[in-house]
């Protein structure tokens, strides 16, 4: 999605902060066999509201990699008698915004627009369109995959680029995780396939509608029925087949003319819904999520000056997701920087963490809770989460008590059950001495 329009007033009130109490959220589904998720609020005259599909880049067919993307960018580019420009005219002169989302799970159209119901409506009937009647024009198509095949052209002369393609492809194999479009695959799409994918998997039995903001209960029935009631009927399952947990240790260097090294290290980590969720959370704050705070940027940048960031992070997606430690470095110092990357996480895993480091990271994590959900467009973002993820509708209100209620113990068992140092991927694009896999 490229149509991000806005005037003045509406960004002047999308600045405007929420109070911190955790938002009251209602579900039901809706008569279409949407699932539906709702916060009331009139602090301000806003409405944020968002349609999911399980229609990220997972779903793509092995052979035809790169039509969920393009399905996804395509929807707003034409839409029942409504050309790409009657779209973005219709919502600039609303002082609306028409976007969307696009990840490996899921794929979204969203929409912020003033409330009144003048320009809600003119607003809506818009999305409606986007999301129920796109056309796919056969010149935008080509317009795009052309656009697509010069970003992944460029994709490919750039380390981070390379690393993170090898570093997924090691990761998880065969599975969708870590397959990427390739030029040849682009070139190779056409209208049909856009038009079987979206038919196949933006199913309103499927859809998971997020509305929050200055509009009642009974409107946001009407809103969500309006939205999915003309959907496509689906049938592609929305579930990803699992990940391979176990993998063999592998390294691979790819040389580059790159000033720096780019080392990524990993393996399979999580899912959204895993019951050592928290605990692996506050975990990484104190291994490599806490930026300054964390054990790796005081080894690798406080105590050696051998990088200028490293950090770790879990992804957890419908199915487990990597877990992934990150860093640049000088090219001659790359070996040594991965051979403390490797004692810190060794010793992290095998001896856990302190009370004090606990303490400050509960601290931390805590006291920035209320910052997550300070905008309507943050909470939308959770709503969405919350649904298509299927997480308790108590997850904010859980939240801090659950980071809260987090040991060492569990912790350092935690880590020693889902991450495994000997068992990991590495990649070093820019590498020394490299070799070309």
């Amino acid at each position: 999605m490229r149509i991000n329009f806005s005037i003045g007033l509406l960004l002047l009130l999308s600045g405007i902060s929420l109070a911190h109490a955790t938002p009251r959220i209602q579900q039901w589904q809706a008569a279409s066999g949407a699932q539906v998720y709702f916060v009331e609020n009139h602090d301000i005259p806003m409405l944020d509201v968002s349609v999911d599909f399980a229609a990220g880049s997972g779903f793509d067919l092995e052979k035809k990699q790169g039509v969920a993307g393009l399905s996804h960018d395509l929807m707003d580019l034409g839409a029942a008698q409504l050309s790409e420009d009657d779209i973005a005219k219709q919502i600039a002169d609303l002082g609306a915004q028409l976007g969307g989302h696009f990840d490996t799970d899921r794929a979204g159209i969203s929409l912020r627009t003033l409330s009144n119901q003048n320009e809600r409506e003119a607003a809506l009937a818009v999305m409606a369109a986007v999301l129920q009647t796109p056309t796919f024009p056969e010149a935008i198509l080509q317009r795009e995959k052309n656009r697509s095949i010069a970003a992944l052209k460029e994709a490919e002369t750039k380390p981070e680029s390379i690393a993170s393609k090898a570093f997924n492809q090691a990761v998880f194999g065969a599975h969708p995780y870590g397959a990427h479009a390739e030029v040849a695959d682009v070139e190779s799409i056409q209208r049909d396939d856009l038009l079987n994918f979206y038919r196949s998997h933006y199913a309103a039995n499927g859809a998971i509608v997020a509305l929050m903001g200055d509009i009642t209960r009974a409107e946001a029935e009407a809103i969500a029925q309006r939205l999915t009631a003309n959907l496509p009927a689906g049938g592609a399952s929305r579930i990803l087949p699992a990940v391979t947990l176990n993998i063999t240790a592998s390294e691979k260097r790819i040389e580059h003319p790159a000033s720096q090294s780019h080392i990524l290290m990993g393996a399979p980590g999580i899912a959204r819904n895993d019951p050592d969720y928290f605990p692996l959370y506050v975990g990484n704050y104190i291994l490599g999520g806490g930026g300054f705070v964390s054990r790796l940027m005081h080894e690798i940048r406080e105590q050696r000056g051998m990088a200028y960031s490293v950090y770790s992070y879990f992804m957890p997606m419908q199915q487990v997701g990597a877990f992934q430690i990150g860093l640049q470095t000088k090219k001659e110092q790359a070996d040594d920087a991965l051979k403390y990357v490797r004692l810190t996480l060794n010793d992290f895993v095998k001896n856990g963490i302190t009370e004090s480091e606990l303490k400050a990271a509960k601290q931390n994590i805590i006291g920035g809770f209320p910052l997550r959900i300070d905008s309507n467009k943050k909470i939308l973002d959770y709503l969405s989460a919350i649904g298509f993820y299927q997480l308790p509708l108590s997850y904010l209100d859980d939240f801090s008590a659950k980071i809260d209620a987090v040991t060492t113990r569990q912790i350092r068992e935690a880590f020693q059950r889902r991450v495994h140092p000997n068992a990991m991927v590495t990649v070093i694009v820019g590498a020394p001495q490299g070799v070309t896999k």
